[in-house]
């Protein structure tokens, strides 16, 4: 990594810090390079516009979410899933947890990622030239449509994509929604339990070829 893309990793860091704590609207250059401990003029310098620092933002959210996903930032002992042309499913069970693991961490590790990442998804709803955001979405749908297709699932595309939008669903219902108040605190094994049993529920639901398509 050059020093200029360390630099805007720090100061994207910093604001997706900001945008967790105060919503897009604590966003501004100035208050990104007091949260750095930058120099002011620093952020607008590296990053002009609003555009480009919330681009920074996005960029920097699908590469530490893409490291989560690949288990380079996750604890020693998380499930994986063997490389191979099918599933069974004792390797789906394994993917439950795997997948609950990660959940977990972005509900309470990178807790103030995840906040940052639906503000972002808000904010493109009114700025179409940050719909950029959305393509990110894509990776993940790609390889759970991989995963249940090797599973044996009927029309694994469309079920991936089923899968991604139903984990998304759980995961903010348990940050912002209902489930933050019955489900059990986040980072603690209860909580992954409670989630891969939610997610265990789901890929068996998904993999059933007497489910409906």
């Amino acid at each position: 990594m050059s020093a200029r893309a360390k630099r805007i990793a720090v100061l994207a860091d910093a604001a997706i810090a900001l945008i967790a704590e105060s919503g897009m609207r604590g966003l501004t250059h100035r208050a990104v390079d007091a949260r750095a401990g930058m120099p002011a003029g620093t952020t607008s310098a590296y990053l002009r516009t609003r555009q480009a620092l919330i681009e920074a933002v996005v960029q920097r959210l699908a590469d530490l979410d893409r490291a989560d996903l690949t288990g380079h930032e996750l604890p020693s002992g998380t499930p994986s899933v063997p490389p191979g042309p099918s599933l069974s499913p004792a390797d789906l069970d394994r993917l439950a947890a795997g997948i609950a693991g990660v959940l977990d961490h972005w509900l309470s590790t990178a807790r103030a990622r995840t906040l940052a990442r639906y503000a972002c998804l808000l904010e493109a709803v009114h700025r179409p030239q940050l719909r950029g955001i959305l393509e990110h979405g894509a990776v993940l749908r790609a390889q759970a449509e991989d995963l249940l297709a090797r599973a044996g699932a009927p029309d694994p595309r469309r079920r991936g994509h089923r899968f991604v939008a139903f984990v998304d669903g759980l995961l903010f219902d348990r940050l912002v929604g209902a489930g933050a108040l019955s489900a059990p605190p986040p980072g603690t094994p209860a909580s992954r339990a409670d989630l891969t049993d939610a997610v265990r529920d789901l890929l068996r639901a998904l993999v059933d070829r007497a489910a409906t398509g």
